[in-house]
């Protein structure tokens, strides 16, 4: 077996032929060779956007009420222990080859036992993607741990992703937009059906989408979900610099807003008290606690601020609903010239995101990201042109050559956007030397 971080993820990355293989099958026989069966509760948080918001907001509240909290989100900016974290800490190596190594033995068929391994037959190992093992470590890391509740973040879809293979006490689908189409299906309708797989049936389901798909009712309905919908069950109401949030068995009034940017927040945010509000009797959350935990989370990536001038704003938006997000963030700020560091994935909705951030940038410096599903700079460019975008496309050879040139460019009172995908940003903060989660 490997005996470092950087050792392990290589052998992850040999194990599956394919990057993603949707299924839950092989994910859960080693599951149940291992015995992974948490007795903590379990948010699990599934959407095409929000969910890290969602997901770092659930872990800033019950850290500051008092609860160990094991978190595990997908996927990382600068370190993988970025994904794993229990108490508010990230994994250590240390951890993290452990649980590997538990994860390892169960896949090929050898389980540790008090009496000793049991070997099992070498035809019956199973093979697992890189995400697929990463999630089973991170839960054997939980467990290790003893945690009070885990938050675990869907990593595409929902009824067929890794982390639907455990049972989520509450359920939050953020909301429901066009991505992964190759995945999930092309319309609203096919890819809410995917993400409300996470719904189990007697339990509460979240949905924070202003726009309710029919078919995630419909599944809950048919399952017997209880579901909780944002404006019926439970919503906001902003007022002068605070907010109230109201929900089924009552409110909290007076909030401080999120510390994570975007008037967007408040609904994340109000999905998040609806799930403590599911969990109150089990781990009750106080005022104060919820109030600490809305100023002091973090996220990086998210319309983040990188201290400087220009002004540097770091953002992951990858799909046209994350980009209108983006763009009415944009067009809230003081106006300023604002030039988009700008990479994507080849598979994503280029043209869609685009178009949507168009009004917003005045000068695109595009280059290509060098990963399987990387677009060129000259695919996007060409995607860019054929949009009829109105800012100037100016192709560079690479991430940082793009950085460098928006900064000549840029007067110190204009702005620099980097975006198109978490390899973007990712790059970015490494060659400005951000620090990360």
């Amino acid at each position: 077996m490997p005996n470092t971080l950087a050792g392990w993820l290589t052998y992850l990355e040999s194990l599956h032929p394919k990057t993603i293989a949707l299924g839950l099958e092989r994910v859960a026989q080693v599951k149940q060779r291992l015995n992974l069966d948490p007795d903590f509760p379990l948010i699990i948080v599934g959407g095409t956007n929000g969910k890290g918001s969602v997901c770092a907001m659930l872990e800033a509240i019950l850290h500051a009420a008092g609860y160990k909290v094991g978190c595990y989100t997908s996927p990382h900016l600068l370190h993988y222990n970025e994904r794993v974290r229990i108490a508010k800490r990230q994994a250590s190596d240390a951890e993290l080859c452990a649980s590997f190594a538990a994860i390892e033995r169960a896949r090929v068929g050898r389980v540790s036992t008090r009496q000793g391994d049991v070997g099992m037959n070498p035809d019956l190992q199973i093979p697992l993607t890189y995400f697929e093992f990463g999630t089973l470590a991170a839960m054997q890391c939980f467990l290790s741990h003893k945690v009070d509740i885990a938050i675990l973040e869907v990593g595409l879809g929902g009824r067929l992703d890794a982390v639907n293979v455990f049972d989520a006490d509450v359920a939050v689908v953020t909301g429901v937009d066009i991505d992964h189409v190759d995945y999930l299906g092309d319309t609203r309708e096919q890819i809410a059906f995917e993400k409300a797989g996470i719904f189990r049936p007697g339990r509460v389901a979240i949905c924070a989408d202003t726009d309710v798909p029919q078919a995630l009712r419909a599944h809950a309905s048919n399952i017997g979900a209880e579901l909780w919908c944002l404006g019926s069950e439970f919503g906001f109401r902003p007022h002068q610099g605070q907010w109230d949030y109201f929900g089924k068995d009552g409110g909290r009034s007076a909030l401080p807003l999120p510390a994570l940017r975007g008037a967007f927040q408040l609904h994340n945010a109000s999905a998040v008290l609806a799930a403590l509000d599911v969990l109150q009797v089990r781990l009750p959350v106080s005022m104060a606690a919820v109030r600490r935990g809305l100023t002091e989370v973090e996220l990086a990536g998210r319309f983040q601020f990188v201290p400087g001038r220009p002004q540097l704003i770091l953002d992951v938006a990858h799909n046209p609903q994350a980009a209108r997000a983006l763009a009415q963030n944009l067009a809230n700020l003081p106006p300023a010239r604002t030039f988009a560091v700008f990479a994507m994935l080849k598979d994503k909705d280029m043209a869609g995101v685009v178009r949507a951030l168009d009004a917003q940038i005045d000068v695109w410096l595009v280059a290509g990201i060098d990963a399987p599903r990387g677009a060129t700079s000259d695919e996007l460019a060409r995607v860019m042109a054929e949009s009829g975008i109105r800012g100037e496309i100016v192709v560079c050879a690479s991430l940082a050559e793009a950085l460098q040139e928006a900064s000549n460019r840029a007067g110190e009172n204009d702005r620099i956007a980097a975006l198109g995908s978490f390899y973007t940003v990712a790059e970015v903060m490494r060659v400005r030397g951000v620090r990360g989660a």
